[in-house]
């Protein structure tokens, strides 16, 4: 934009010198010729009144002009600068009019003088370099005028483009900065109107935005909140269970359920941009103990596969954690008892890990990637969950085809240099 309205100014200002300096630039020339014709007919006309008189004196006016003057006498004399007489002389005594014509070698002037002994006719040349006398200099300085008044418009046009260009470059920085969940960012109001309008409109729009998810934050948390009265009742009815070992695995399952609402309320509290870490391999290896329980119930085969050291990727360990329990939880939720499923972790080169999550059941149905959508009446949000959490921490998610025909899941991590301490 800046320099779209320097060049808009540059060509606007160069339209006007052109339509201004160039009538003047022939104007200039004009008046240069006007005034060597001037000069060499001020010329004749001292020589004029002598025509007739006494012959030395007419010679010594004739060669003391700065101009070649000649006076060709009606006896064929001629007195001056000696010449032919030219077409244009004999014209002149025909016709005793005075004129001027313009030949090779610049303009020539003649002025016919009738006197008693007959027609003189008085000549002069002006050479081509009187003509122009001064018109190259006087040009140049139209020249040199021209271009500093179109530099000194392009300062001007660019300290003026600046003053309009610079707050929309703030105004256009501060909304990446939103794009990038940075909701505290502000724009200067500067400028011109207009531009400071725009600006407090989107001070504006980014504190409406924080107001709502915050609101939207505090709606969660109360929602997850009002759960820990139904646990609280569904771990009391654990407890007054005959079987302690039924009594323990339900009172067990009831304290996941609760873990997994504290971590839904933190999660629904916590500021935006906030980038941790975790070591997937143990997170990863605690989540498969947790499922394999259940894979042991419903008589399912648990392939895993795991790094034996610690893997670092961006990604808080409970929302990794919540992404796989959601890629296992579809596995149980799609497919008959007795399907086998795995899980492997492996690291990647140059940092981050692969999380691959596959099963031997029918694959997914049409329509279940949709967020919301399923096929055996859930949410339909277990992928999106997934996606979510990997895109979070900079990854992605791929859906495959399992070497055995069943679903499989791609989780793509990036890593860190090195854990958080503490």
């Amino acid at each position: 934009m800046r320099r779209r309205l320097t060049l808009l100014v540059a060509a606007t200002t160069c339209l006007v010198l052109i339509a201004f300096l160039v009538p003047l630039a022939l104007l200039v020339r004009q008046v240069a010729e006007d005034r060597a014709m001037s000069r060499a007919n001020g010329v004749l006309q001292t020589i004029v009144p002598l025509i007739g008189t006494d012959a030395a004196q007419l010679t010594l006016a004739v060669e003391g002009q700065p101009l070649p003057v000649t006076v060709f006498a009606p006896t064929g004399e001629v007195i001056g600068q000696q010449a032919t007489a030219t077409p244009a002389v004999a014209l002149a005594a025909a016709r005793l009019e005075s004129f001027a014509v313009a030949t090779a070698t610049g303009r020539e002037i003649v002025v016919p003088v009738k006197s008693t002994r007959g027609t003189y006719v008085v000549r002069t040349v002006v050479p081509a370099a009187e003509l122009d006398r001064g018109v190259t200099r006087s040009w140049l300085a139209l020249a040199g005028l021209g271009l500093a008044l179109v530099v000194l418009g392009l300062v001007v046009a660019d300290r003026l483009a600046r003053t309009l260009v610079a707050p929309i470059a703030d105004l256009s920085a501060v909304s990446h900065r939103l794009a990038r969940a940075e909701l505290s960012a502000r724009a200067a109001p500067a400028g011109p109107p207009e531009v400071r309008e725009v600006a407090l409109a989107l001070n504006h729009l980014a504190g409406r935005i924080q107001d709502l998810l915050r609101e939207e934050r505090e709606q969660v948390a109360d929602l997850s909140h009002r759960l820990r009265t139904p646990l609280t009742a569904l771990r009391l009815e654990a407890e007054s269970l005959r079987d302690p070992a039924e009594a323990e695995r339900v009172a067990a399952a009831a304290d996941e359920i609760a873990r997994a609402v504290t971590t839904v309320i933190q999660q629904a509290r916590r500021r935006g941009g906030e980038r941790q870490a975790c070591d997937a391999t143990a997170v990863v290896a605690d989540r498969v103990a947790f499922w394999t329980v259940l894979a042991e119930d419903t008589d399912r085969e648990v392939r895993r596969e795991l790094p034996p050291g610690p893997v670092p990727v961006a990604i808080q360990a409970d929302e990794l954690a919540a992404a796989l329990d959601a890629l296992l939880g579809n596995v149980f939720a799609h497919t008959p008892d007795g399907t086998a499923f795995g899980v492997a972790l492996a690291p990647r080169r140059g940092g981050g890990a692969v999380l691959i999550v596959d099963d031997d059941g029918p694959g997914f149905p049409p329509g279940a990637l949709r967020r919301g959508s399923s096929g055996s009446g859930s949410t339909g949000l277990g992928l999106d969950i997934a996606r979510r959490a990997a895109e979070a921490s900079g990854g992605a998610l791929r859906v495959e085809a399992g070497p055995r025909g069943g679903a499989r899941v791609r989780l793509e991590l990036t890593g860190v240099n090195a854990l958080p301490t503490g």
